[in-house]
């Protein structure tokens, strides 16, 4: 990893996250179902975590797999899920999922990335954060939060979400895979922010280059 202090900086983090609420989907991972994490992750998708949170209750309470949710129609999902972001188109991917999960894997999440990336709305992040979240397996997720902070580390130099994890997949020790998405989400959302990042709170202020910060608090 360079001359970042990866471990160093994790350890750090590990301890600055208790402060902050857990991502939505992270939470929702505790029940370690890979049907609620990949249908919780389909509705974060461009939404506010306490949206994703309250949506995914709601939904669950109606229907906890793939064919008791396909039972319910496509206008009912909508008014449900509302107000995620596209939430009609997401009720009909959520249909199309189930539907799947139904006819090809006997109702049940696969685990291999490969199959989840054939699910109708599914990319790499969604594919990743049911591999790790549902089913412990080893993958990194990386959404616009852990692809932002690790170029302002310096980690990697990386233009999209994608290169960032194939990147972090050469160099990132594995034994920090699996947690990596979790810790610099939760940085991400309350202190190493898009704009105007709060580095005079940070406790690893020390240790990061600020690659590409122009404006700071």
């Amino acid at each position: 990893m360079g001359k970042f202090p990866i471990d160093d900086v994790l350890s750090i983090l590990r301890e600055e996250i208790k402060k902050y609420k857990e991502p939505a989907v992270t939470e929702i991972s505790r029940s370690r179902d890979p049907f609620r994490v990949l249908i919780s992750t389909v509705l974060s998708l461009r939404t506010k975590d306490e949206v994703t949170r309250e949506a995914s209750k709601r939904l669950f309470e109606q229907a906890n797999n793939p064919k008791t949710m396909l039972a319910i129609p496509v206008e009912e999902l909508e008014q449900i899920i509302y107000p995620v972001g596209f939430y009609k188109t997401k009720a009909r991917k959520i249909h199309e999922i189930c539907r799947i999960l139904l006819e090809k894997h006997d109702g049940k999440v696969p685990d291999e990335l490969d199959e989840l990336l054939a699910l109708p709305g599914v990319g790499r992040k969604t594919a990743n954060l049911v591999v790790t979240l549902g089913f412990g397996k080893l993958g990194i997720c990386v959404d616009t939060h852990v692809h932002r902070i690790t170029n302002r580390w310096g980690l990697v130099r990386t233009r999209t979400p994608e290169e960032t994890e194939m990147a972090l997949r050469k160099t990132l020790p594995k034994k920090y895979w699996i947690e990596f998405n979790d810790l610099l989400v939760t940085f991400g959302q309350n202190v190493c922010k898009p704009i105007s990042p709060l580095c005079s709170k940070c406790p690893i202020s020390q240790y990061c280059p600020k690659i590409g910060v122009t404006k700071h608090r």
